[in-house]
């Protein structure tokens, strides 16, 4: 998921963007000040989480929740309990008192991180069970069964089905593309992960494959 953090408290945002690096599906693409880089921010990405503080200058977190067209998931992060009925009436996913604990964090960003994934299964309804792609001079076919992880270089990608290495000339945003979101998921800039593959998460490391055979470092 791509979130961004909208704060006007420099320590709050630090403490949730530490908060982010410890979650492999989590990604933040902008941590912002006051809700006018945050406008700017959801024109630039494609954002599916927000860490929304309420009580900041100018406009205030509600506010500007309301005038979303298009809205993200929402977790309002506040000091201020008294607003938690006004935040669940713009169907915010959790309410976040500061201060906020990892233990909370993490129960919060799980409950966002399921319902987008209900929510990619009931507009993303695969067709086949397999994806076609080109290496070197042949077109092969690839099984999605059959992946377990897959890694993004600069140019290309590695396609890794147990022992067997498949590279063809993708970059890793159009091979997430074709691929079922609830069967994969995208951990990393760099790498998409079978969900039934993933043997443990240790920190900031995958661990997947047959008895844990390989491991992806996520920084």
């Amino acid at each position: 998921m791509n979130c961004i953090i909208i704060d006007d408290e420099p320590l709050a945002r630090e403490i949730l963007e530490t908060y982010i690096q410890q979650i492999p599906f989590v990604t933040l693409c902008a941590s912002c000040s006051n809700v006018y880089e945050a406008s700017e921010a959801l024109q630039t990405y494609h954002i599916d989480l927000l860490f929304l503080d309420i009580q900041m200058p100018s406009i205030n977190g509600l506010t500007f929740a309301q005038t979303l067209t298009q809205k993200p998931l929402i977790i309002f992060t506040t000091a201020y309990a008294e607003y938690a009925v006004q935040g669940f009436e713009v169907q915010a996913v959790d309410y976040l008192l500061k201060p906020i604990s990892p233990e909370r964090f993490l129960q919060a960003v799980t409950k966002a991180h399921e319902l987008f994934i209900l929510h990619q299964q009931s507009h993303t309804i695969p067709s086949t069970d397999f994806m076609f792609v080109k290496s070197e001079y042949q077109t092969i076919k690839v099984n999605f069964a059959d992946i377990t992880y897959i890694e993004g270089l600069k140019d290309y990608v590695k396609i890794y089905c147990g022992k067997k290495m498949i590279i063809t000339l993708l970059n890793i945003k159009n091979v997430y593309e074709k691929l079922p979101k609830h069967l994969f998921i995208r951990v990393h800039k760099s790498y998409i992960v079978s969900i039934g593959a993933i043997e443990k998460i240790d920190r900031q490391r995958i661990i997947i494959g047959n008895k844990g055979s390989s491991k992806i470092i996520v920084e």
